[in-house]
């Protein structure tokens, strides 16, 4: 069953990639699903982001007790823990919930009213056409949020930290560029790209080959989440093994 599901993947990747009958209308569909992705996910990205960031000052204070530890170091925990995985890892599942169920509901409503079948009558690839703008949408804009994740997240990190009277704006500050390794924000880029296309990706493949009715598409989106985020654990992982030696 994997490696007829795995083949069937593979082989809708191959097919999304051929010359475009109008370029205008395909770019209309991909504006249209980067307004749709990052407009649509943009309030919940900065709620968690804020929201995290405030978390992860507030334990990291709670742990590092020690007067003989810098308060400094609290901020750069918080900076490292938000740009290596909380932002991009994170925020990601969530979008997998977000953008996934959509994709894959929207996929499988097309599917079971047959509108895919009569876009393929008309001589239109309905690969290229409605699953290729979903996937280099969600290149494009799920990077942006995560980088938009990392940033709130920082700021509210530092809010908590002001508002709780752990340490103040200047300490916080000190601590973000202290010991900075700039490779950690590309490896947060790389994740988010490996992400957004499991994502859009698995969800697409999930709705454009769904079979049935409404229960099968509800069934359809909800394996789609749970696939993408059980792949995207496995990336996280194996991403931080090759890259973090």
């Amino acid at each position: 069953m994997f490696f007829y599901h795995f083949g069937k993947y593979l082989l809708m990747l191959k097919g999304m990639w051929s010359r475009p009958e109008s370029v205008k209308m395909y770019w209309k569909e991909f504006m249209h699903q980067c307004v749709e992705i990052g407009l649509g996910s943009l309030g919940i990205v900065m709620i968690i982001s804020v929201f995290l960031g405030g978390v992860t000052t507030v334990q990291t204070a709670y742990q590092l007790v020690s007067p003989w530890i810098p308060k400094t170091t609290i901020s750069m925990v918080v900076r490292d823990t938000l740009i290596l995985e909380l932002a991009p890892t994170m925020v990601c599942i969530v979008l997998a919930g977000v953008i996934g169920s959509k994709i894959a509901s929207e996929l499988g409503n097309m599917r079971v009213s047959e509108q895919i079948d009569a876009l393929e009558i008309m001589g239109i690839n309905t690969k290229a056409y409605l699953i290729l703008p979903k996937i280099l949408a969600a290149l494009l804009v799920i990077p942006c949020l995560v980088i938009i994740a990392g940033f709130l997240g920082i700021t509210g990190g530092l809010l908590a930290g002001e508002l709780a009277g752990i340490l103040g704006k200047q300490q916080f500050l000190q601590g973000l560029v202290k010991n900075f390794n700039s490779f950690n924000v590309f490896f947060a880029l790389i994740k988010s790209y490996t992400f957004a296309f499991i994502i859009s990706s698995i969800s697409a493949y999930f709705g454009y080959y769904v079979q049935g009715g409404a229960l099968e598409i509800g069934r359809a989106s909800t394996t789609s989440v749970v696939v993408s985020c059980i792949l995207i654990l496995f990336a996280d992982y194996g991403l931080a093994a090759i890259l973090l030696q």
